[in-house]
């Protein structure tokens, strides 16, 4: 399962991922992360049957610790298959058909939002990604 993990800017400075690793030996696939001196923003996979653990830690270190679990949503009606998400998505989730039709395959999508910011159409969505 995909989880965001918010961090604070009390704490970016504060190795709360690796103390969080260290303590409860869940390993998390890191599919996408941003840090800068005023927060941080990781997205990563998590097994389902270790979440809370992970997130119990995360939590008590002081971050915020959410499912993604609604992943990219497309608007068939109003996608004009124009290909602009295929040259963005970093995991390849959009792709054509040998028909040259847009094939959407949400189990690979890291809710990074770069096809939705590229759809000329807004034909694409994140849902309580924010």
């Amino acid at each position: 399962m995909k989880i965001k993990i918010n961090i604070l800017p009390e704490i970016v400075t504060k190795p709360i991922l690796a103390e969080a690793i260290l303590e409860t030996g869940v390993l998390l696939n890191v599919s996408q992360a941003h840090f800068d001196r005023s927060h941080g923003e990781v997205v990563a996979d998590v097994p389902e049957e270790v979440f809370e653990r992970i997130r119990s830690a995360l939590v008590s270190k002081g971050a915020v610790v959410r499912r993604l679990d609604t992943p990219i949503e497309w608007n068939e009606d109003e996608c004009v298959e124009c290909s602009a998400c295929i040259s963005v998505c970093p995991t390849k989730v959009f792709s054509l058909d040998e028909d040259y039709s847009l094939l959407v395959d949400k189990s690979k999508c890291i809710q990074c939002g770069t096809c939705v910011e590229m759809c000329p159409h807004n034909a694409l969505a994140l849902i309580n990604n924010k």
